[in-house]
Parts: C-alpha cells; sequence; structure tokens
C-alpha cells in the first residue's frame, strides 16, 4: 500500500479531553459501569460513532458499537470507557478513540476508503459488576448468571442497572465470524517499561495468566504479655514467615516478566494486646508461560505441605477464582504492528508481553487478537494521575492506523 490513511491529531485528542470532561475528577475521572455519568458518555461516544459513519447501537449488556457500512472482512478496534473508582482518564478510553478516529482516517484516504473497520467500548472491563461483561457477551460466552447474581459496590443487580439504564430490552451485539475476523486493542502500558527503556510503542506478544490463592494460618488466639514466645501458636508471624518463602520459592522459578503480590492480610482479631489466632492473605501470582505458572503453583503446594509437616501453626490453601491462562497474540498481526511502528518510528518500539488483563484475552480466543501500548507516564494507572505525553497519544494513533490498514488489506486479500 502506497497511501497510508493519516490520522487527524487534533480531532483525536479534542475527543479524547471531551470523554474526559464525562466524571472527571482532577485529573483523573470516576465514571463506574453504567453509572448515569458512564451512560451520558455511552451516547455521547455512539453519536460521535454515527458522525463518523458507522452504524452505532448501545446494544443490551451497555457496549457501545459502532459496525462498518463498507462490505468485505472487518478489523475490530476497541476497548473500554468504564473507569476504576480512581480512574485514570486513558486506561481503555485510548483504545476506543484511536478506533473511532482510525475509522475516519482510512475513510479519508482513497486508498483505504472501502476498508470495513468496527469499533466498541466494551461494557464493564474493570468488573464493577462483572468482569469484560461485554467482551464476554460479545464471543457468545453466557452471560445471564452474571446478569442475575452480579452485584456493584452498593449492592445494585446488574440486571436491575441495565434496566436502569433502558437497556433491558436492547439487542446484544454478537460477533460475526465470517465477517469480523480480527481484532485490535490499542492501550496505555499501565507499567514502567516503555518509558524505563526510552521506547514509544509496544507491540504486546502475550496477555498473562493468572493465579489467586488465600491461605489461612491456625494458631491459638492468647494474651500478648503473658503468653511466653516458646509455647505461642501465633498465626500472624506465621504467616509473615511463610511469605518469605513464597518470595524464594518463587524467585528461583521467575524470569524477569514473572510478578507475585500478597494483595491483603487479614489478622483475627487484629488488636494489640492478643496474638492472633488466624491470620489470612490474599496471594496472586502473574506469568506469560503457562508451564512457569504451573510450576509456581506446584512450589507453592510443596511450601504448604513441608510447613504443615513442621509446624504447630497449620496453613490451608485454597484457590480463589478459576485460573486465567495466558493469552498468545496473533504473531501475523503482532508483525503488521512492528512493522507499521518501524515505518513511523523507526528504533522506538519493543516486543513485550501485557502483565494487566484485557478484552484481547476474551476475544483472542475467538478471532485472531492483538494489542498495542504506548508509554504511561512513571508507569502509573488506575490512579487519578495517570497520564501518557501528547506525542505519544498521537504517535500511537499513527502507528496503529497504519498497522490497522495493513492487516484489513491482508484479511481482503485472503477473503
Amino acid at each position: 500500500m502506497h497511501d497510508f490513511p493519516r490520522i487527524n491529531p487534533v480531532r483525536l485528542l479534542d475527543d479524547l479531553k471531551t470523554l474526559r470532561s464525562f466524571g472527571a475528577n482532577g485529573p483523573g475521572v470516576v465514571r463506574l459501569s453504567l453509572s448515569p455519568v458512564d451512560m451520558e458518555a455511552r451516547r455521547w461516544l455512539a453519536g460521535r460513532m454515527t458522525d463518523a459513519g458507522l452504524d452505532a447501537a448501545i446494544d443490551g449488556a451497555g457496549t457501545v458499537f459502532g459496525r462498518s457500512r463498507k462490505s468485505g472482512p472487518a478489523l475490530v478496534i476497541g476497548s473500554h470507557t468504564d473507569t476504576q473508582p480512581t480512574g485514570g482518564w486513558l486506561d481503555g478510553a485510548l483504545g476506543v478513540i484511536y478506533g473511532l478516529e482510525i475509522a475516519r482516517a482510512l475513510h479519508e484516504c482513497a486508498a483505504t476508503r472501502d476498508f470495513a473497520v468496527d469499533v466498541a467500548s466494551w461494557i464493564d472491563e474493570e468488573g464493577t459488576f462483572s468482569s469484560f461483561l461485554g467482551s464476554r457477551s460479545f464471543v457468545g460466552d453466557a452471560i445471564d448468571a452474571s446478569l442475575q447474581h452480579a452485584r456493584n459496590r452498593e449492592g445494585v443487580l446488574l440486571g436491575d442497572a441495565l434496566t436502569q439504564a433502558g437497556l433491558a430490552n436492547a439487542p446484544r451485539v454478537v460477533l460475526d465470524r465470517a465477517r469480523q475476523r480480527a481484532y485490535l486493542e490499542p492501550h496505555i502500558e499501565q507499567g514502567g517499561r516503555l518509558e524505563a527503556s526510552g521506547k514509544s510503542i509496544g507491540v504486546v506478544t502475550t496477555i498473562v495468566g493468572i493465579r489467586e490463592f488465600q491461605l489461612r494460618f491456625t494458631g491459638q488466639r492468647n494474651h500478648a504479655g503473658t503468653t511466653p514466645m516458646s509455647i505461642r501458636r501465633d498465626a500472624g508471624a506465621a504467616l509473615v514467615a511463610f511469605i518469605a518463602r513464597i518470595d524464594a520459592a518463587f524467585g528461583r522459578l521467575a524470569d524477569a516478566d514473572t510478578v507475585w503480590t500478597v494483595g491483603r492480610i487479614d489478622l483475627d482479631p487484629g488488636s494489640f494486646s492478643v496474638v492472633p489466632g488466624k491470620a489470612e492473605m490474599y496471594l496472586q501470582f502473574r506469568d506469560g508461560n503457562p508451564e512457569r505458572l504451573h510450576a509456581m503453583e506446584s512450589a507453592l503446594a510443596v511450601l504448604v505441605d513441608e510447613w504443615n509437616s513442621q509446624h504447630a501453626v497449620p496453613v490451608e490453601l485454597m484457590p480463589c477464582d478459576g485460573p486465567e491462562e495466558p493469552v498468545v497474540m496473533d504473531t501475523a498481526w503482532q508483525q503488521h504492528i512492528a512493522q507499521a511502528a518501524e515505518a513511523v518510528a523507526p528504533g522506538q518500539w519493543i516486543r513485550m508481553p501485557s502483565g494487566a488483563s484485557h478484552d484481547a484475552q476474551v476475544i483472542g480466543h475467538h478471532i485472531p487478537a492483538c494489542m498495542l501500548f504506548v508509554p504511561s507516564i512513571g508507569g502509573v494507572s488506575h490512579d487519578f494521575i495517570e497520564d501518557t505525553a501528547e506525542a505519544h497519544i498521537v504517535l500511537g494513533c499513527e502507528v496503529a492506523a497504519r498497522a490497522a490498514a495493513g492487516i484489513v488489506e491482508a484479511l481482503r486479500l485472503s477473503a
């Protein structure tokens, strides 16, 4: 292709900043799924998609979907516009507005005018009610249990929230495998690797898998002043000692991308003057290599068995949610992003895994999917101060537009 689509940086940034105004809180945004301000933003977004020549609607789950009127195989570009309770302005929003701008740019370029690009803002990626609700619904996963049982922090049922939003009887958008043949999700990195390496674009190789466990230590409550150290059965002290063992065991198995986190610790009764009788911790670990995840699970089980054979404070290991397996991004589409990055920003890109979860991991099980990252300032995300330099926002969209054109061209040639 000799003539490449040209994005309009002013239009791109204006739309991103307008979307930021819905639920603005200082530099950040509070726009929880299906809240009144979220629905306001979704209606605005559907209007912008319509203005761009897409057939746009908010579906029965809350996803905003803009369908191209062009014939031939389609590339879906999307992400999410809902936020965390202390959300940043670009997490998810960047990919959705990229999709909108790319659809416009391809239409304005003679060489790509007939290329079909659909644009999506999937509902509830952040899990206010039920994580990845929109993308799961799109690929045909059953979401009826979520509709009946999922609640937000205020206790509102998902089904009631959809009724309140006027979406109860709206049809749900469903993947058309014959037409929608590829998925691209641009996103902020949400980490510090690009910034630290001085690079501008990340070509995502894999979305990591996740394991989550609860570990419960059972000791004996006792008086903190009168119980000698030699006869204590201190569940809190046992938990802390066990974390050191996890660090050592996982450290032997890890590579540079492996991460593990004790995200929560509860001590019972949690008093200065009482030796804890029970202690619980919540452990999560992530890696892009399924064999390594399995090895870490096995190592954890061995640690528990060894501990229980040696200590008077036993530990019980319980899985929390079902395991999330790593999802490899399509290698051919990765190459299109890499080629576009090299053309637009020579030497300014790297291949890297995604340590965070994204809708691409749901959709990637059904159609070939790929992701592109732009740098996050200070590596900060899921916080009001999350930000990306405007130059990186524009550059990322230029790369994504060129990659999108290449992917659709490849789809059309193979159709």
